[in-house]
């Protein structure tokens, strides 16, 4: 599913199957078909030495409340085999790196989300595993803390492969270099970013104009009329620019921005393709559901086509 190094975001709705998919890696749960692998190891509810290269993130993380941070991350390199002389610079290095040196001596029920999130991450990291599996990490988590997350999977996936499960578009977007879209329990596209993308049949972009409203309409309808571009107006400022196929988006932009100009109109800022993941990531369930129905009308038409009595019925 994930390529060795990269970071895989796990996209789909509720109830689509992500965390299903990531307990049949941590050998949580038993496939009913099929098998899962770990760096070509099969996963299983015995595949101890698969667990052992894993480090996984819960979604909000529920955490042993009477412990010090500590005290919990000390426990788990016990079970990790760690010696007493490595544990100690290691679990304090870790605290360090997810903010939370400052924090020792709290119990880890007075910590907030944000703080929970931060002490699994260094759980996940207490024995130095190649392969992150991070459930929803984002969630439940104030601006500057989803922001210290995101920057925090950039920078161990350096040397780490990562897989993040989540809802939230804009995170996948942000971090992930690979990705896998899930729908009513089946990986329904399993690519790079950069092929996701490809995939999307709209080519537009917008601009964000300052100036009268008769004027942007003016402009509107002039962009209208060159070959294979459509314009409109949304919320009276905002011009937006639908490119046919083979059109240059490059070169209508320039177009564009030169009959902006003769407009005496001002630009304050230009999209292009700033929700592609959200608009291809809807196409591709769209898609799947059309043929959903799709399967549904052949299994329908095969019930209607059956011979009484015969065995395939």
């Amino acid at each position: 599913m994930s390529p060795k190094g990269a970071i895989f975001g796990l996209l789909g709705p509720n109830g689509a199957g992500k965390t299903t998919t990531l307990r049949l890696l941590l050998g949580l749960q038993r496939a009913s078909a099929g098998r899962a692998e770990v760096f070509n190891k099969p996963c299983g509810v015995n595949a101890i030495g698969v667990r052992r290269m894993i480090g996984y993130l819960p979604t909000n993380p529920k955490l042993p409340g009477h412990l010090m941070p500590i005290e919990y991350l000390d426990l788990l390199g016990q079970f990790y085999g760690l010696s007493s002389q490595s544990r100690k610079p290691r679990l304090s290095s870790l605290l360090r790196a997810v903010g939370l040196l400052g924090a020792t001596g709290q119990r880890i029920r007075t910590f907030s989300t944000g703080m929970c999130t931060r002490l699994g991450i260094a759980a996940s990291l207490v024995g130095d595993p190649p392969l992150l599996i991070w459930d929803e990490p984002t969630a439940g988590l104030d601006p500057s803390a989803r922001k210290y997350t995101l920057d925090l999977i950039r920078e161990l996936g350096a040397t780490r492969t990562i897989i993040v499960a989540s809802h939230i578009l804009s995170d996948i977007d942000q971090v992930c270099s690979h990705v896998g879209v899930m729908h009513e329990g089946r990986m329904i596209f399993c690519d790079s970013m950069r092929e996701m993308k490809r995939r999307l049949r709209r080519n537009a972009f917008s601009l964000d104009l300052e100036g009268p409203g008769a004027d942007i309409q003016q402009l509107a309808d002039r962009v209208d009329q060159l070959e294979g571009v459509d314009a409109r107006i949304e919320l009276g400022e905002t011009l937006i620019v639908q490119l046919s196929d083979g059109r240059s988006r490059a070169g209508t932009i320039i177009e564009v921005l030169q009959l902006a100009e003769s407009a005496k109109l001002t630009l304050q800022s230009i999209h292009s393709g700033q929700n592609e993941t959200e608009d291809v990531y809807l196409q591709l369930l769209q898609e799947d559901e059309a043929h959903g129905f799709q399967r549904f009308d052949l299994a329908a038409a095969r019930a209607d086509n059956a011979v009484p009595g015969d065995p395939a019925t």
